[in-house]
């Protein structure tokens, strides 16, 4: 007989019982017995072609309705504690795709009532300089959570520099603590990545079994490939990490049943890459520029994935708006518990 802890499958709400979302969040342990969502997602598209018919993935939807569930918390913690949750951004220089990011994040904050500050710092900036910012977000009561939003210029450590975030705001999940809890069974990070939470939620709500499935992620960045093997793993994956040094790379994504792909090199996932009724879940993105014109590209070719896999994300409009959103649940939680609000006071 299995033991009774078990047989239970967690979830993880946005709120409290006056008020929860229509889709709860996974938790981050999957156990022995899985159960699949009680109806059809609306938020699938269906692609028919003369081999199958692949399904993409509206990562709008999911994260709409993540938010919406949000923003209904953060309205009933205003009401009950006369607080809201506060993000601190820490931003080096003007990178177009860094300024766009944050200007994304701060819509998605005003959406669901979380407040949100800019501490802009030029490019040339110390390192003294960008570790005193972070300092004086840790201090303040209003934020939090903190995200250095990254890359950073060469010339400073990002790893010091995340590693000066206080572990109980790393609302982007980077902080050592929360790397090495999320790596070790029988702990539980404060915070996982924001981009790797993301993943799972999209597959949970699509209705894919992780339990026992192969699973190949292509990358192995601290950022998102990293942590997002380590939570495959912890929803009980066979994973294999694809990375620069693999030799043959596509026999081993030809045996997934789930690719999972975000080194930012445009198209590099083929169709000969993939086995019929993959899923696929490109968190690559890329900025490409051609007689065309720009636009953002993922790391897998689309028009031949769609020819062999079951379900994919597209890029743009995938996996993106959800990590997003994922940032916004991550923001809520560190105020909860910097307030110990649990929705009952």
């Amino acid at each position: 007989m299995r033991r009774a802890v078990a047989v239970f499958w967690r979830t993880r709400s946005f709120s409290s019982s006056n008020c929860l979302p229509k889709f709860p969040l996974v938790s981050l342990d999957r156990h022995d017995i899985w159960y699949p969502p009680p109806s059809p997602p609306l938020h699938l598209r269906p692609h028919y072609n003369d081999h199958q018919t692949t399904t993409e993935i509206d990562g709008k939807l999911i994260a709409n309705d993540i938010k919406a569930a949000l923003a209904t918390e953060v309205n009933y913690m205003k009401n009950s504690i006369k607080h809201v949750p506060g993000l601190g951004i820490v931003l080096v220089g003007k990178r177009k795709d860094s300024l766009s990011f944050v200007r994304i994040k701060k819509r998605a904050c005003e959406k669901v009532g979380i407040t949100s500050e800019v501490v802009n710092l030029p490019e040339n900036c110390t390192e003294g300089e960008v570790l005193d910012a972070v300092s004086e977000l840790n201090n303040k009561e209003s934020v939090h959570g903190i995200l250095v939003q990254l890359p950073l210029p060469s010339h400073l450590s990002e790893q010091k520099i995340i590693n000066a975030v206080n572990v109980e705001k790393d609302v982007d999940g980077f902080h050592p603590v929360n790397i090495g809890n999320l790596a070790m069974t029988g702990r539980e990070p404060l915070f996982i990545p924001c981009a790797s939470r993301g993943c799972i939620e999209v597959l949970h709500r699509c209705g894919v079994e992780i339990i026992g499935k192969k699973a190949v992620v292509i990358g192995r960045s601290q950022i998102t490939g990293l942590p997002t093997s380590l939570l495959l793993q912890r929803h009980h994956a066979t994973v294999t990490v694809v990375h620069s040094s693999t030799k043959n790379p596509e026999e081993i994504t030809r045996e997934a049943d789930i690719l999972v792909s975000d080194v930012g090199v445009p198209n590099l996932v083929l169709g000969h890459w993939l086995k019929p009724g993959v899923v696929v879940i490109d968190m690559g993105s890329t900025l490409v520029t051609d007689s065309k014109g720009s636009r953002v590209t993922g790391d897998v070719c689309y028009e031949e994935a769609i020819l062999k896999a079951s379900l994919i994300t597209p890029v743009p409009g995938g996996v993106g708006p959800v990590t997003i959103s994922m940032l916004l649940y991550n923001t809520v939680e560190a105020a909860k518990r910097a307030y110990q609000w649990t929705g009952k006071s």
